[in-house]
């Protein structure tokens, strides 16, 4: 099935209220299927890069903006590579990707369909932060962890959320074990959390697999404003640790899709 299709034949399930029985009627508001010839850098009107490092999680790689980070394949994908090379006085490159001041919005469907890398020290993300971030902070802002994945747990994936009172290790958290013989850097597969006015859902594939409602949060929901997308690919970090010897570089974050339904 071709990718157009492919989109022809989502909108229409989304339309039809599968999978949660209790999910509304969503309706495309906005994507990016990642057509463009190769080499070329995701879509300015929908993408900026963040540049630097660290970003508060002690993580080893400096994100740039160079395609051989984060560029399409021409085949309908953005791939995000980790390198092992210096830069910036960082051992590794990689890149990290957001949506800020370009399209932010609040509650929907928000759902990518991606194949992981694989390999210790490995921390692809798909995320969403609060776009007040920059005036409340963190974790006022919220954060909706869609997926996050340790490299060394090809298995396993991890969805979170973040706000005041229940961040970091405190985070409402559950993990999604794949079934035997399924890997997460072995085939795509689409992460997705449809979120409401009063819960959060997690999707891998179409399995429910964690709600988080408004009366389980021990504070305050951070959850009633404009949210945007992260994808980002990290390296080492206090969530994985750091690649060890059999770790193989390059490694890549490699996605079909981003979708958001209203």
């Amino acid at each position: 099935m071709n990718k157009s299709r492919r989109l022809l034949v989502a909108a229409a399930t989304m339309l039809a209220g599968c999978g949660d029985p209790l999910s509304p009627n969503w309706k495309l508001a906005w994507s990016d299927e990642f057509d463009g010839a190769i080499g070329t850098l995701p879509s300015a009107a929908n993408w900026r890069f963040d540049i630097g490092t660290d970003w508060g999680n002690a993580q080893l790689e400096y994100d740039t903006n160079l395609p051989a980070n984060a560029s399409l394949d021409g085949a309908g994908n953005l791939v995000i590579t980790a390198r092992r090379e210096s830069s910036n006085n960082r051992a590794y490159t990689s890149a990290r990707i957001t949506t800020q001041g370009l399209h932010e919005t609040k509650q929907g469907r928000y759902e990518a369909r991606m194949k992981l890398p694989t390999g210790r020290g490995m921390w692809p993300a798909f995320w969403l932060l609060g776009a007040n971030v920059g005036t409340v902070g963190w974790p006022q802002a919220g954060e909706i962890d869609v997926m996050e994945n340790r490299g060394q747990e090809p298995t396993r994936i991890n969805g979170s959320l973040h706000g005041p009172g229940y961040s970091g290790a405190n985070a409402l958290t559950r993990a999604y074990d794949f079934p035997a013989g399924v890997r997460a850097d072995a085939a795509f597969h689409v992460y997705a959390v449809e979120w409401t006015e009063d819960r959060i859902d997690y999707f891998v594939d179409d399995t429910l697999y964690q709600r988080v409602k408004r009366t389980y949060v021990p504070t305050t929901w951070a959850f009633d404003h404009p949210f945007y997308v992260i994808l980002n690919l990290a390296v080492g970090g206090n969530y994985v640790g750091a690649p060890d010897g059999a770790t193989v570089f390059p490694q890549s974050l490699v996605v079909d899709y981003v979708r958001v339904y209203r």
